[in-house]
Parts: structure tokens; sequence; C-alpha cells
């Protein structure tokens, strides 16, 4: 099949490299010449595991293609799909002019019969408003269809390929047919494929990420209590998770949730209800839960040092989760900007995200080469991100290298027993 995707973001890409691995011809848009001009020479310009070498492999076999000539693309494609950003608005709602202006395109260009597919996170009703733009531009027949990515960054080319369902909102036989035909070859493990309208389409995205999100809330929020009463987090954690009817995903406490989909996708979720004059209470509280916890570190600084004034702070991690160098949204942003505003200098590590945040903070902290530079001198280490390579460190040598040996543990890496036999005060989330 010929496929055209419409924007080579974190979606884009991953669904162009992904359906050119199950043998389509796919050809990749965007208007960023440079961006264009690097994929061409197979430079990625996100961090995303097993991601290159796809690409690469579908470059060499000429069936993945990028240009930044989108009437071309739509004309040789029987499929496109628009995978443009729906940033946030000042009001919480997801702004779609991009998804419109490339609708408007796409129609201006068409050739014959095209199914135009959204796969951008879009708000209830994209479909219908995407549906009377191309209406507008053309004569030629078509299909709009609802096709939202259930994705884990860190984990997306796995989710791509072997997913747990595909959710495809479509009312034409037509484009129904053509869409099953696309996602057979991913779910020949038995994953359903489930037709839908395209407003149940595009509302089960938002409601998959705003229950994720409900979840990293009251799990935080039941470690807050842990903490006043003396129980631990990690014992309720897993006696709640064995209950079938709950399981143990997202279950785990920390400083909160960040990234491009949960605190995005709650606001919006909340933002059209109240548009039908419904309030989203559970939500409300869910975002005011997340918001209160990226404090929780910095609370427990001053309640240790009194002020942090004067301190050196070792960080570690600056992406919102590990495996990806994405940082929007990152609890450790608000987390940097109070101990800044509070005195203290910091130093920090990332695996992936240096790059990213040399952009946001600049010369305001220093970027150590490592996780062992990053606690030279320091009064105290902040765990912000559970990257793998921080969950068995030389203990010894930590100590050795910092001015105290204070680990404040936003990620609940390690054990309190185990920390104090290795010459730590250490704090953490809902454990005493």
């Amino acid at each position: 099949m010929r496929i055209a995707v419409v924007g080579t973001g974190y979606v884009g890409l991953v669904a162009g490299a992904c359906f050119a691995e199950s043998g389509n011809d796919v050809v990749c848009v965007d208007n960023n010449q440079t961006k264009v001009r690097l994929l061409r020479r197979g430079k990625i310009p996100i961090y995303e595991p097993g991601l290159e070498e796809l690409v690469h492999r579908n470059r060499a076999e000429k069936r993945l293609t990028f240009t930044t000539t989108l009437a071309k693309a739509v004309r040789d494609s029987s499929v496109i799909f628009i995978a443009v950003g729906t940033p946030q608005g000042e009001d919480g709602s997801a702004d779609l002019k991009y998804v419109l202006e490339v609708a408007r395109q796409i129609a201006r260009a068409m050739n014959g019969y095209k199914v135009i597919v959204d796969k951008s996170t879009v708000p209830v009703g994209t479909s219908e408003r995407v549906r009377e733009v191309v209406r507008r531009e053309t004569t030629h027949p078509f299909s709009v269809v609802s096709n939202p990515e259930f994705l884990k960054q860190g984990a997306a080319i796995d989710d791509f390929l072997k997913p747990d369902r595909v959710v495809i909102g479509a009312e034409d036989p037509r484009a129904q047919e053509l869409m099953r035909e696309l996602y057979e070859p991913f779910t020949r493990t038995g994953a359903p494929i489930m037709m839908m309208d395209c407003a149940s389409a595009e509302l089960a995205k938002y409601a998959a990420n705003a229950m994720l999100a409900t979840r990293i809330s009251f799990m935080n929020e039941v470690a807050n209590v842990c903490e006043l009463v003396g129980a631990d987090v990690d014992h309720v954690r897993r006696a709640i998770g064995a209950d079938k009817r709950i399981g143990n995903s997202f279950l785990f406490p920390g400083v909160g949730y960040g990234g491009s989909c949960f605190p995005k996708d709650v606001q919006a979720m909340r933002r059209f209800a109240a548009e039908k004059d419904y309030a989203f209470r559970i939500l409300d509280a869910v975002e005011e839960v997340n918001t209160f916890q990226k404090t929780k570190l910095v609370a427990q600084m001053k309640k240790h040092f009194g002020s942090l004034k004067g301190k050196t702070i070792g960080l570690w991690g600056l992406a919102f989760k590990p495996r990806t160098d994405d940082m929007r949204e990152a609890p450790a942003i608000p987390l940097v900007e109070a101990l800044l505003s509070g005195g203290a200098s910091v130093q920090a590590f990332d695996p992936e995200a240096m790059r990213i945040a040399k952009g946001i903070f600049g010369s305001k902290i220093t970027y150590a080469s490592s996780a062992y530079d990053a606690v030279k001198g320091a009064d105290a280490l902040a765990i912000v991100t559970e990257w793998n390579e921080f969950r068995r460190p030389d203990f010894a040598r930590i100590r050795s290298l910092m001015r105290a040996p204070v680990v404040f543990d936003g990620r609940n890496l390690f054990a309190p027993p185990q920390m104090k036999q290795n010459g730590f005060t250490y704090y953490s989330i809902g454990r005493s």
C-alpha cells in the first residue's frame, strides 16, 4: 500500500517507519526543510530506542522516503495520515490549526479517492471538522478516519509493531476495509482491531491517558498518606496490584507525571467536557495532585536543610521518563527552578536529555558528564528519572564524592535499609 504521513515528529516518524517495516511504500512529509535534509542523511531528530535502525533499514530498502512536497505525496498515496502537532492553547484546549491546514492542503492536492486519517491526538469532533474542510476544497471522493496512537515513549516501536489493540473510527465501509488491511500485519497474534465511530475513537485516546494519569496521582496520594501513618507504599502497592481488578501498571509513586501526552490530554479532556457544561471533577483533582507532587522533593530538602541557600544539589535524570530525551512537562523543570530560586546550585546528568536541558536552562545549571560527576561536592543527590543505569551505582564512590551523604529519591530506586547500611541519610516517596 502507498502511504503518506504528514508530520515527522514523534508519532509521524514512528508510524512511517513501522508501516514501511511491514512492506508498505511510505513517504513522510514535513515543511521543515532542515529536518527533512537530516532525515534523508539518516539523522534522527528524536531519541527512541530502535527507531534509528528501523529508519535506516527501510530507507536502504527504498520503502521509506522523506519530502517537503505534500501535493505529490498526496497524489501518489491512497492513505494519508495527519500526524502534526496539536499544541495546548492557553485555555487548555488542543489547537487544531495545523491539523486543519494540512487537511486543506491534502484536499487541494487530491486526484482521486483518498482515506485521510487523523493520527494526531485530537478532541472529539475533529474528524467532522476535517471532513468539512476537505469537502469545501475538493470534489473528489474521500473518507476521514480517526486512528489514535497508544505509544509509550521509550517503547514506541514495540507498541506499534505489537499493539494491545488498534482503534479505528470509520463509518465508510471502503475506508474500514483499507484500514483493516493496513493493520492486519501488526495484529496476527490476536490483538483486536476495534472498529467504531469517529467520536468514540477520538475519545478513547483521551480516556486512556486520563485513566493512566489518574492511577499515578491516586498512588501518589496513597504514598503521601503512607508517610503520615508510618506505612510503606511498596507493600501497599503490591497488595492492591495483586487484585486482578486493579493490576500493577501505573501504581508506582514518584514526583508526578510529565511528557507530551498526559498533562496535555488531561487538560484537553477537561476543556472539551467543560464546553459541554460538564465539570470533570476527577481530572481536576488528578491535575492538582500532580502539580503538588512535583514539589515533593523540594519540600523534603527544605525540611532537611532549613534553607537551600548555598547548597549544591546533584540531579540524576532530566527527561520526564527513562528511554527518551523528552522534557516536556518534566518534573525536573519545576524542581530545578525551585532549587535555583531558593539559592541552591544544580549539577545535573541525564543519559539522553542533556541537549534538551541546555535549551531550557542555559547556563543556569552545571551539566555533568556522568552520574558520578553530578554528585562531586554535592550536599545532596536528587533522583528524578528512573534510568536503569542509576539503579546499581557504586555507593561507596558516591559517598566519597559528596560533601554530605544525603539522597532524595523521587523514584524509590533503593531500599531504605540498604541506604542506611551504606551510610546515607535517605528520603523517598511514601516510605519511612
